[in-house]
C-alpha cells in the first residue's frame, strides 16, 4: 500500500512556510547569522542558523521547539483539509532534544517549567485538541522513524490518516559540544566539501499529513496529492555511540529500495543527509557509492543542511518536504559551499552553484543518528500531478 501525503508544512531560519523555506533553498539563501539567544562571546563558534524570532539580541524565550511544532502542524493540516481539529488522528512527532532549551532557561532562572512541558503533547491538545500523540528521541533521525511508524499505522488499518512532525531548536549545551569537537571552530555547513570544519545546527520544524489511499486519491475528497510514501528503511546498528557506520547505512538503504520495489536506477534525487562534519559525510558518500554501484552518478543529490543548518530531529522531514516540492516545481535546491568534494562523492551528480530544473519522480531521503539510527525512505510523484514552475 501507498501512502498519500495530502500536506505539508516547514519553518526554518530561511522561511516560515514550506514555500518559502524551498524558494529560499532554490535561491542559495542561507540561514546563518550570528548567535541569537546566548552570550556568543563564551563560543569559538559564533552562528549558527536561528529561526529570527526573540524579542532582542542575547534574550532568549522558553516554548520555542513547541511554538514552531505548532506551526508546521498547522500548515501540514490546513493543507489536507483537517483544519485545527486532530481529536481524531494521531500525532507522531521525532525530535532530539525536545524542549531542552526551555529546560536551560529554567536552570538558569528564566522562566517556569514542569516535567510535561518538555515533551509536546499539552501544546498539540491545546492547539488542536489531539489526544493521541507520541514523541520520538531518536535522534537525527528521528523524525524520518516517525514516517516509518506512521506507515505502519495505515498498513495495519490502525488509522486512516496520521500526522508526522518533526522539530528542534538551538540549545545552548549542544551548541557548545559540537563545537569543541572539533579541532577548528565550524564557520558554515559545507556538505561534502573537502575544506568543511564540521557541523552548525539550526532551529526547524516540518511536518506532513500520510492518508492510506492508492494512486491519484488521498483517501478524503478535495484534499491534494503532493506525493506517494512508497517505504521506510529503518535499522539500529549500534556501531558506536556517535560515529557512523557505512554496513549499517547501506543496509537501510538496501531495506528501503527493497520496500518500495525500486532499483538504484530508478532514483531520480537523492536528499542526503549531509551533515558537513569531518566523519559523516565521508561514510554516507561510501554507503551511497557502495549501494547505488555503477548508478551512483545517475540521481541528483543535494543536501539542505548547507542552508538550514543542522536542525537535527526535524532534518528528516524536512528533506521529505524539499522532495514533494521538487516534485510539484521541477527544480532541485543546490548544495551550497560545495566546491570541492570529497573522493568519496567525486563520481556523483551533486547540484552545486544554482537550482537546477528537473523532472523528479522518484527521491530518496536520508536520515541518520547517534547510535546508528538509520532511516531511508522513499517517495514518488503522484502520476496526475503537474509541474509549476
Amino acid at each position: 500500500m501507498r501512502a498519500v501525503v495530502s500536506g505539508m508544512g516547514a519553518v526554518a531560519s530561511i522561511g516560515r512556510d514550506a514555500d518559502e523555506v524551498f524558494h529560499s533553498l532554490c535561491a542559495g539563501r542561507t540561514g546563518l547569522a550570528p548567535l541569537r539567544g546566548f552570550d556568543r562571546t563564551r563560543y569559538r563558534a559564533r552562528s549558527a542558523y536561528e529561526i529570527d524570532d526573540r524579542p532582542a539580541e542575547g534574550v532568549d524565550v522558553p516554548g520555542r521547539a513547541s511554538t514552531w511544532l505548532a506551526a508546521a502542524v498547522a500548515e501540514a493540516a490546513g493543507q489536507a483539509g483537517l483544519g485545527d481539529d486532530l481529536s481524531e488522528v494521531p500525532v507522531l512527532v521525532g525530535t532530539g532534544l525536545r524542549e531542552l532549551r526551555s529546560l536551560e532557561l529554567w536552570w538558569q532562572g528564566q522562566g517556569e517549567l514542569s516535567a510535561e512541558g518538555l515533551h509536546f503533547g499539552p501544546v498539540l491538545r491545546e492547539r488542536f485538541g489531539a489526544t493521541d500523540t507520541h514523541t520520538f528521541s531518536n535522534a537525527c533521525s528521528a523524525s524520518v522513524y516517525a514516517l516509518a511508524v506512521a506507515s505502519d499505522l495505515l498498513e495495519t488499518g490502525q488509522a486512516d490518516t496520521v500526522v508526522v512532525a518533526g522539530v528542534d531548536v538551538l540549545t545552548e549545551s549542544m551548541h557548545g559540544l559540537l563545537e569543541r569537537v572539533h579541532p577548528v571552530p565550524p564557520e558554515r555547513v559545507r556538505p561534502f566539501d573537502r575544506n568543511r570544519t564540521g557541523v552548525l545546527m539550526g532551529d526547524g520544524a516540518a511536518a506532513v499529513v500520510l492518508r492510506a489511499g492508492e494512486s491519484g486519491t488521498s483517501g478524503a475528497r478535495d484534499t491534494p496529492v503532493l506525493g506517494h510514501l512508497r517505504s521506510v528503511g529503518v535499522n539500529c546498528d549500534a556501531y558506536h555511540a556517535t560515529a557512523p557506520d557505512a554496513a549499517g547505512i547501506s543496509a537501510a538503504m538496501r531495506e528501503a529500495h527493497s520496500l518500495a520495489g525500486v532499483k538504484p536506477a530508478d532514483i531520480d534525487l537523492v536528499l542526503l543527509h549531509g551533515t558537513g562534519t569531518l566523519l559523516n559525510d565521508e561514510v554516507e558518500a561510501t554507503a551511497t557509492r557502495d549501494v547505488f554501484a555503477e548508478h551512483a552518478s545517475t540521481p541528483r543529490m543535494t543536501a539542505m543542511k548547507s542552508m538550514t543548518g543542522h536542525t537535527s530531529g526535524a532534518s528528516g522531514l524536512m528533506n521529505l518536504v524539499g522532495a514533494l516540492q521538487s516534485f510539484a516545481h521541477g527544480l532541485v535546491p543546490p548544495t551550497a559551499g560545495l566546491t570541492d568534494p570529497v573522493d568519496e562523492a567525486s563520481s556523483f551528480r551533486m547540484v552545486t552553484g544554482a537550482a537546477e530544473h528537473a523532472d523528479v519522480s522518484v527521491a530518496q531521503i536520508n536520515a541518520f543518528g547517534f547510535g546508528g539510527i538509520n532511516a531511508v525512505a522513499v517517495v514518488e510523484a503522484d502520476a496526475a500531478g503537474e509541474h509549476t514552475r
